[in-house]
């Protein structure tokens, strides 16, 4: 009676909180309450897809459930990107029948990295994508070896791996676990021959903390590394990007598959090969896969186009408090060829704890901007001054400060019609959408 009555109150409070425009989490709140161990009472789908990760969950689940939505399976995900366990309580018994069995072929959830172990209590994932690991929103994750341990106990001996072979820390996973299979890219086009950013994370093993070495990079500490102590190493990958060529906005996947990139940048080809890899390793046809993800404009709004003024837009959205989301935009900005502007918008940080804490503004690689086709860069927003502080200490010369974002999206209204850049986080996109066209 308890599990009935609380998939009734799941599926109630669900409803009334969409038609007042309230979030997917307090829902599974109540029925936790009502029955705490609810998930392990319900019957679930036969494939458990599960994603985790400091970067490129939302994006990437996007990816699975469109690709195996082609190949004509029902899937059961949480598109509002509500992942922790309430959330997950929410997306579970609001598509379940009253006797608890959840109407899908395929039950794919974002995880939240800390919580894992919670969400993952009663039941345990099929397949379980591991995107990366790295230093990410220190109030509330700390150092990402305290992120690895909370993401361990989460892990099942029947469940099947899927890891980024080239992120040192997340490959740990795989000590100990039978069933591994590692996605990951070959040296190409993108690559370096040393690790990049304003700080040095993959300096030392995280197995015994003996020096690293690489053989390539492909962006900050991600590559073909190698400790020369104890031999953990980047394993042989079962999913490669085998070429990258970001002038014909292409990659290669294990020699023969060919997708179109919507996107040039080095976290989207990660995310699309996570999401081909998942979706292979549950029988999905590779032309199926490639069909999907060529060209693949992802629908979450982390990357947007739009008008302002005379100005072609492009919104870059980073994950808060998140250096190397952040370093990878600028990347995207700094490879560009054309002449553009850049905004840099920080009104919010620490959406969770409100701490005001900006110190992670000094690991991002702001020196990137340092290029001839950026002809200036604009600093707004509440914390508009700790960017500058922060300014003051790159190469960038060209750079003022408009506290007010209103202000600033006038100014460049006004101003100029080359290509617009907004790189900011969550919480402050819509501060400036609302002042722009979009674009359909």
């Amino acid at each position: 009676m308890r599990k009935l009555f609380a998939i009734m109150v799941c599926k109630l409070s669900h409803f009334v909180g969409r038609l007042v425009g309230k979030g997917s989490s307090l829902p599974g709140k109540f029925a936790l309450k009502i029955c705490p161990d609810v998930l392990r009472r319900v019957k679930l789908p036969e494939h458990i897809i599960a994603v985790t990760g400091s970067n490129g969950k939302t994006s990437t689940v996007e990816m699975i459930a469109a690709i195996l939505q082609a190949d004509g399976k029902t899937v059961v995900y949480n598109k509002e990107g509500s992942n922790q366990i309430e959330g997950v309580t929410t997306l579970v018994l609001t598509h379940a029948t009253l006797g608890g069995r959840v109407r899908a072929d395929v039950l794919l959830i974002e995880s939240d990295e800390r919580y894992a172990a919670h969400t993952f209590r009663y039941f345990h994932p099929t397949e379980f994508v591991v995107t990366n690991l790295y230093r990410d929103q220190l109030t509330r994750n700390g150092h990402p070896e305290w992120v690895y341990d909370s993401i361990l106990p989460a892990i099942h001996p029947e469940t099947e791996l899927l890891l980024n072979a080239d992120d040192p820390l997340s490959s740990c996973f795989a000590r100990g676990h039978g069933r591994v299979k590692w996605f990951g890219l070959d040296k190409c086009s993108v690559s370096g021959d040393e690790p990049t950013g304003a700080y040095r994370d993959g300096a030392y093993c995280p197995v015994c903390h003996g020096p690293m070495e690489y053989d390539y990079v492909h962006y900050n500490h991600i590559g073909a590394f190698r400790c020369t102590k104890c031999g953990h190493r980047k394993p042989e990958t079962d999913y490669t990007v085998t070429a990258v060529d970001l002038d014909e906005s292409a990659v290669t996947i294990d020699g023969e598959v060919r997708i179109a990139l919507a996107f040039r940048s080095i976290y989207n080809i990660y995310n699309i090969l996570a999401a081909y890899a998942a979706c292979r390793e549950c029988g999905v046809g590779r032309e199926t896969a490639a069909a999907v993800l060529s060209n693949y404009l992802l629908k979450n709004g982390r990357m947007q186009r739009f008008r302002l003024g005379a100005h072609e837009g492009m919104l870059l959205t980073s994950k808060h408090e998140n250096s190397v989301a952040y370093d990878t935009n600028l990347r995207y900005i700094a490879a560009s060829d054309r002449d553009c502007v850049v905004l840099v918008i920080v009104d919010a940080v620490s959406r969770k704890y409100f701490t005001s804490e900006t110190s992670w503004l000094w690991d991002v690689d702001f020196d990137r901007l340092r290029a001839p086709h950026v002809k200036r860069v604009v600093l707004a927003g509440r914390y508009c001054n700790d960017l500058a502080e922060r300014f003051s200490y790159t190469g960038v010369e060209n750079w003022s400060v408009e506290p007010s974002i209103p202000a600033a999206a006038a100014e460049l209204k006004s101003t100029g019609d080359e290509e617009l850049f907004v790189v900011t986080c969550f919480s402050d996109r819509a501060k400036i959408l609302s002042r722009v066209e979009k674009e359909a």
